[in-house]
């Protein structure tokens, strides 16, 4: 297993700090909107990616590895590689449109998931803004997954770069012209789709959950052709980003001003305790969608 986790570090971390650097330049060449001088967001965004990395190396990577040479292994065994792979990426792409969308509509979920969503600006430093706990809720989702649905190891490193080089290119602050834009976003996730979900507006944060693939918001229901422009208020309305401690500890709390000891030994010495003041903004279930869906 070591050598496996070496091996992943390597050519994974160098495969996104080039991805990473390539969408920082093509931010600075051609960018949709003019973006403010704060590099104390920047640095903010970018802990949250430091410690996330931690994790992934001590907790991520070893359960995953550990969930594919467990699997049930119920599926076949003489299915090309290549099209194992790519059946495997699109079923996790599936999967995990479900899981973005359950991270709205979930209270519990959505306080993690909001730390996401209170960024006040769009950039690819957006795309390594999440909590830890939302890392680690979405590592125990993907052990399931794993498990259950026999996923190979290639699958989940080839699925995890894909994620990592998509989740960098829709948070984007890249222009890109209406013509090639229309085309892509056919088929994958483009910048034009994912920024209306940044929206401060409820009705836009909860729509276009889709990661790589654009389809899924499409048979789902949940698309918005809205685009987003330089008169649009990123963030959650009603409510402002915070400090880096503040938004590490936000989620343990039932309100986000109250940061106190005694709050939070009375949150985990209370079962009664209501969830419902971080609630997602109300949109359209998954029960809904799937009762309103045409035969």
């Amino acid at each position: 297993m070591s050598d496996i986790l070496q091996m992943v570090i390597q050519y994974k971390i160098l495969l996104v700090l080039t991805w990473l650097c390539t969408v920082v330049g093509l931010e600075f060449l051609y960018p949709l909107i003019i973006a403010p001088k704060n590099w104390l967001r920047v640095l903010k965004n970018c802990s949250f990616w430091f410690l996330n990395s931690i994790i992934s190396v001590g907790i991520i990577l070893p359960f995953s590895i550990w969930a594919s040479q467990n699997t049930w292994g119920w599926r076949p065994t003489n299915i090309e590689p290549i099209v194992a792979i790519i059946i495997n990426i699109i079923l996790l792409d599936f999967l995990i449109y479900w899981w973005h969308r359950a991270n709205h509509e979930m209270p519990f979920f959505w306080r993690f998931h909001k730390i996401h969503h209170l960024d006040e600006f769009l950039d690819v430093t957006t795309a390594l803004r999440f909590h830890f706990g939302e890392v680690l809720l979405s590592t125990f989702f993907r052990t399931i997954i794993i498990i259950i649905f026999d996923i190979s190891w290639m699958s989940i490193i080839c699925f995890e770069i894909l994620v990592l080089f998509s989740s960098a290119f829709h948070h984007s602050n890249i222009r890109i012209p209406e013509f090639l834009d229309k085309i892509v976003s056919k088929f994958f996730v483009t910048p034009s789709i994912h920024g209306i979900h940044h929206h401060a507006i409820d009705r836009d944060t909860n729509s276009n959950y889709s990661t790589i693939f654009s389809v899924w918001d499409r048979i789902f229901t949940t698309r918005n052709l809205l685009k987003l422009t330089a008169v649009n208020t990123i963030g959650i309305e009603g409510e402002k980003d915070q400090s880096l401690i503040q938004l590490l500890i936000r989620p343990f709390f039932s309100s986000p001003n109250q940061f106190s000891l005694l709050e939070l030994l009375n949150k985990f010495g209370s079962t009664s305790n209501s969830l419902g003041s971080n609630r997602a903004p109300r949109c359209m279930s998954i029960k809904e969608t799937l009762t309103s869906m045409p035969c």
